[in-house]
């Protein structure tokens, strides 16, 4: 592909002749770093270990891969294209389900995304004390029941703080930063520099798994839920495109980070594959990667990776606390939610969402003391949750591609059939990660799809308007009603599904 080839123009269409769109924005550099920390989370530092747990041999995972880099890509592209093509829709990314296929569609898109954006928050706080267990053994696992009470007060604590009007903290952001890339270097480096990476045992693990008695394709899907959660925020790749000097420079810095986050990924995947056999890194406590370098190095490399995680996600989990409240405000502002949720105190925090979003969590937190959830049950759940919002997103996509080529005309200068060729591989691609997903992740996505329904009669009955007006809407209430019916059928009857 040619340099131009994802290149677009300001939105007035106007350039200088060196190509600058708005003078004082970033350049390429600093764009590229940018994306990649909107990417990059927690869920390396846990790589190597959830993959292995699941039962998939290197040659799986390195499957699984494949097919997520194909599929990301061409997910990260349609957000692109679709803020270019079509940047009056500003609403996130459920104005796109909106748009191309009516409000009830577009609703469930945004509570899908909601849901969860929180269930980010109770992912990390698992990890969070999973982590700080290692310095201090009263939080256990990391979801008994002190780390409960620590990840209610960080949560309550960070809520008063947006609350405040905080919702941006520099130096915050900084130490997420460096806590993620500085020891994810330092540890590459040291297994590959240090002798640490085995070729034999590599070898040996591209052929057998934890499980060796798990069908290929089976190892392949429990494999393919890791690549989604890991890049879980790629849509947030898009956001900075207004904030470029020069606004070819946003394809060119959306690949790249692409490229680098994959590599970095894969890179911290596969040399774990050469330290430890797969057997023994699906019995590893999370984060995996501070065993992995305890095994690689010593005890200094289990302390460092076990401190940046901490820092990374007492960070993180202030984002997200920002995030899962803005994501149903700036979704009642549209007219989704109901209005309650549009609520602001006189710092123009969104109180209401803060505080259902924060009690909503806590509920979550509470189940690690009933249940043997875990850090992985609830990302699994979390990368569920937000398969429809991109499933919507690459089907409008498409959707507009084919049917409104024009709208393509001096926005994207690559041909209109490059476009169309991704919008439908990230239709097959998000179908396919719903599959990925198995029974269990089916089961319990329809159960948490259920309440929103209650939501949307709510808002709908605000507005004084009428409820599923059309086919495709009663269509989609059936669709879920019968789901969560089953589901629950299934829960009931099947011991120790969850």
């Amino acid at each position: 592909m040619s340099k131009e080839a994802l290149a677009s123009t300001g939105a007035d269409g106007s350039q200088s002749s060196d190509g600058v769109t708005n003078p004082n924005g970033i350049g390429l550099f600093r764009l590229v770093t940018t994306v990649i920390t909107l990417i990059v989370g927690a869920g390396v530092f846990t790589l190597a270990g959830d993959q292995a747990a699941g039962g998939a041999s290197g040659a799986a995972i390195i499957t699984a891969w494949s097919i997520s880099a194909v599929g990301v890509f061409c997910l990260v592209m349609t957000f692109f294209a679709l803020s270019r093509v079509k940047p009056d829709l500003k609403g996130g990314i459920y104005t796109y389900a909106s748009t191309g296929f009516g409000d009830f569609l577009g609703f469930n898109s945004a509570w899908g995304y909601w849901i969860s954006a929180l269930l980010c928050t109770v992912s990390f706080s698992a990890l969070l004390f999973g982590a700080l267990s290692y310095f201090f053994p009263i939080f256990g696992s990391g979801t008994d029941l002190a780390a409960v009470i620590g990840a209610s007060v960080i949560i309550w604590f960070y809520a008063f703080l947006v609350s405040r009007g905080i919702s941006e903290v520099t130096l915050i952001n900084a130490v997420i930063t460096i806590s993620k890339f500085v020891p994810l270097l330092i540890a590459i480096i040291a297994i590959i520099f240090l002798g640490a990476f085995n070729p034999e045992i590599f070898m040996a693990n591209l052929q057998t798994g934890a499980d060796p008695e798990l069908a290929f394709v089976d190892q392949v899907q429990s494999a393919m839920m890791v690549t989604i959660w890991v890049f879980i925020g790629i849509e947030g790749a898009v956001a900075i495109s207004g904030r470029a000097r020069k606004s070819k420079d946003v394809g060119k810095a959306t690949i790249t980070a692409f490229v680098c986050v994959l590599t970095l990924y894969m890179m911290v995947s596969l040399l774990s594959m050469g330290v430890m056999p797969l057997s023994d890194l699906a019995t590893l406590e999370n984060p995996a990667l501070a065993y992995v370098m305890q095994a690689a190095v010593g005890d200094w490399g289990a302390i460092l990776i076990n401190f940046a995680v901490s820092l990374s996600l007492i960070g993180a989990m202030l984002g997200y606390t920002v995030l899962a409240s803005e994501s149903p405000f700036e979704a009642a502002e549209e007219g989704v939610f109901i209005r309650a949720f549009t609520k602001t105190n006189k710092k123009g925090a969104p109180v209401v969402t803060l505080v259902v979003t924060n009690c909503i969590i806590e509920l979550f937190l509470i189940t690690w003391l009933f249940t043997d959830s875990t850090y992985q049950f609830f990302y699994t759940l979390s990368a569920g949750m937000i398969l429809l919002p991109y499933l919507l997103s690459a089907a409008y996509f498409a959707k507009v591609a084919f049917k409104e080529p024009e709208a393509f005309r001096g926005k994207l200068a690559a041909p209109l059939w490059f476009w169309r060729i991704l919008g439908v591989l990230g239709v097959v691609y998000s179908l396919f990660l719903s599959w990925a997903a198995g029974a269990l992740g089916l089961i319990l996505m329809c159960l948490l799809y259920l309440p929103g329904i209650v939501m949307y009669i709510w808002g709908k009955h605000e507005r004084g308007e009428k409820c599923f007006q059309n086919t495709r809407d009663r269509v989609v209430l059936a669709i879920i009603v019968l789901a969560a019916c089953v589901s629950v059928y299934l829960l009931v009857t099947t011991p120790g599904l969850v």
